[in-house]
């Protein structure tokens, strides 16, 4: 059955696929990243399972992969196929088309930005999906963005399209890491909840789902985290309204997890803020954690059509 290798890489594991023409999963596995041994570890670490997945499909689905597709953290040079820099994986500059390519065989191998990638699949057959323009915004440890244009994700003149969480909502605010003070992911990440309602609470190992559940129950402490969070929140969703002006706003990640104790007081913060924009349906993401594999299958097949196509 033809079919195409699709990876996710994360920090600590790996998510991948064998997918189908239609989109059908047809196997799935997960891995760790062995990130604890090295940039080069990590690297062997996903060639090989791309081995094994190419192996799989050969005894049981009676053929090779016809192409791949992954998505890795960090900077990447989709047109070169290079991940540039990965801060929680340590690798650079790292010609992951080239030996992905070697180690399956010589077929197609297309790279993708994690994030891009799982919105890519969120708005073709997600929440996005018949959505023109819509921004996939996931609140996890980090925030990032991507901008979804008429089934095709933005990546930008230098590949770093969607930075939200790297827009300054609070110039006071907490130093980042990117050198700059008070920008979005510092205020409003599932790791800045976390870190708020930690010191909040007096407990070390609470965390934003902790804090979701004590918002819940009333706990005022948490209530006003949870607050500060969602202003801070509607306060860059509402700069990229202003110049994107999306028809869905999609949030998913870690936070989003909390339904509708993120979503109602969101919504009333994003409406409160405009004037003259336009209020995009603001939904939860429907893809979970599958959306990067998703995605990395669909650039896969995207890639064979240009192939086809050229």
């Amino acid at each position: 059955m033809k079919h195409v290798i699709a990876l996710d890489v994360g920090g600590t594991g790996m998510k991948a696929a064998l997918v189908g023409a239609d989109g059908a999963l047809l196997h799935e596995a997960r891995r760790a990243t062995d990130r604890e041994r090295g940039p080069a570890a990590v690297v062997e670490s996903i060639l090989g399972f791309a081995a094994d997945l190419r192996a799989y499909g050969e005894e049981h689905l009676g053929e090779s992969a016809v192409a791949a597709g992954v998505a890795v953290p960090g900077i990447i040079d989709a047109e070169n196929g290079i991940a540039v820099y990965a801060s929680n994986l340590g690798w650079r500059d790292v010609p992951m088309r080239e030996l992905l390519g070697e180690r399956l065989g010589g077929v197609p191998v297309a790279l993708g930005h994690d994030v891009r990638t799982g919105g890519l699949a969120e708005g073709r057959i997600g929440a996005g999906k018949g959505a023109d323009r819509f921004l996939f915004v996931p609140l996890g440890t980090g925030i990032a963005g991507a901008i979804g244009i008429a089934g095709t994700i933005e990546s930008g003149a230098h590949g770093y399209a969607g930075e939200i969480g790297h827009i300054v909502v609070r110039p006071d605010g907490p130093d980042c890491g990117c050198g700059q003070r008070g920008c979005l992911e510092t205020l409003a990440s599932a790791s800045a909840v976390t870190r708020a309602w930690a010191a909040a609470s007096g407990d070390p190992t609470a965390d934003a789902a902790g804090c979701a559940k004590a918002v819940e129950s009333g706990d005022p402490a948490a209530v006003e985290v949870w607050r500060n969070a969602v202003d801070a929140l509607a306060a860059g969703l509402v700069t990229a309204l202003t110049l994107l002006d999306p028809g869905t706003l999609i949030i998913g990640g870690g936070l989003a997890e909390a339904g509708e104790t993120l979503f109602t007081p969101l919504r009333t913060a994003v409406e409160e803020r405009v004037t003259f924009q336009k209020l995009p349906h603001i939904v939860p993401a429907a893809l979970g954690d599958t959306a990067g594999c998703l995605g990395a299958g669909l650039l896969a097949w995207d890639l064979l059509s240009t192939e086809v196509s050229a």
